[in-house]
């Protein structure tokens, strides 16, 4: 895995964010019919259930519809593809996307897209933890129980998607524990959670929003945050570097969302997005349900 590429990548977003940015002026030629807001990944995941929230509160503040299509595949390069070569609505549709959008650029070698280039950088909306969960029936109750375990006989991750940022924490956690685990994909997070709860794979390095639900009704136990510190939702619960008889302090992951255009988007929708996505973020009901997904709109990366 090309993760030194994929860490660039992330800068140069940052970078091209910081440069785009500029002062706002108000247009009111746009948007003039429905936004297609696009989630590269199947319905019930942290993405899907973000994306629906946000076209919810931000239909309020713009008075237009704002439809959500689903286009899941290859770890959201099919729905980003798509983005990048505009067409039909290019003017009017946006994507929600995450930590896949650049890790595809460091694991695909001939994406047919710049994953920094092609693409007009909107708005950040959060930060969010993924947890290292397994289900309630299995015997490990550690991170350590779970790697000398691991270490002696072949185990299981699912993730929905190559190149999620599930996926790659997996695959960190393997490379750094070495340990025999197998990478089981699955279309989204919805599908992969069934296989988790019913014990069919071992673990799973989930994002927080899906899975501390099961989590606080006691269908799957987590024995680790993947962030530097604790998740406040969960502070009983030691973060993956905190594993004792272990040198993981290099595991350290987190999920970002943010809105994205294509570059043939208008400047001008640009700004209106901008600035209606800023009074989204400040609206009771978008931090209070982020503060439920145990998510910050501190900016880690992007």
């Amino acid at each position: 895995m090309k993760i030194k590429n994929a860490v660039i990548a992330i800068s140069l977003v940052t970078s091209s964010v910081v440069m785009g940015l500029g002062a706002s002026s108000v247009y009111a030629d746009w948007p003039t019919k429905d936004i297609h807001l696009v989630v590269p990944y199947s319905a019930g995941g942290n993405t899907d259930v973000l994306s629906r929230q946000v076209a919810d509160l931000l239909q309020k503040e713009l008075d237009v519809n704002i439809i959500v299509e689903n286009r899941p595949g290859a770890g959201s390069t099919v729905a980003t593809g798509r983005l990048a070569r505009g067409g039909r609505d290019a003017d009017h549709t946006i994507l929600m996307a995450s930590p896949g959008h650049v890790i595809g650029a460091s694991i695909y070698p001939n994406l047919p897209y710049d994953a920094v280039n092609d693409f007009k950088f909107i708005e950040k909306l959060l930060d969010a933890p993924n947890i290292m969960v397994v289900p309630s029936s299995s015997p490990y109750n550690t991170v350590a129980e779970f790697i000398t375990a691991a270490k002696s006989k072949p185990m299981t991750f699912s993730h929905p998607g190559v190149g999620s940022s599930i996926h790659m924490s997996g695959e960190l956690f393997k490379t750094l524990t070495k340990t025999k685990l197998t990478a089981v994909p699955f279309p989204g997070s919805g599908a992969a959670l069934p296989a988790l709860l019913s014990g069919d794979v071992d673990v799973s390095f989930e994002n927080a929003s899906t899975v501390l639900p099961h989590i606080q009704s006691g269908g799957l136990k987590a024995l680790a945050v993947t962030t530097k510190n604790r998740f406040k939702a969960l502070p009983n619960v030691p973060t993956v570097i905190e594993t004792e008889g272990y040198d993981l302090g290099g595991f350290v992951t987190t999920v970002w969302n943010g809105v994205i255009a294509g570059n043939n988007f208008p400047d001008e929708g640009v700004e209106v997005l901008q600035a209606a996505l800023q009074r989204v973020k400040e609206r009771k009901e978008f931090t209070e349900f982020i503060d439920k997904m145990g998510a910050e709109t501190r900016l880690y990366f992007w």
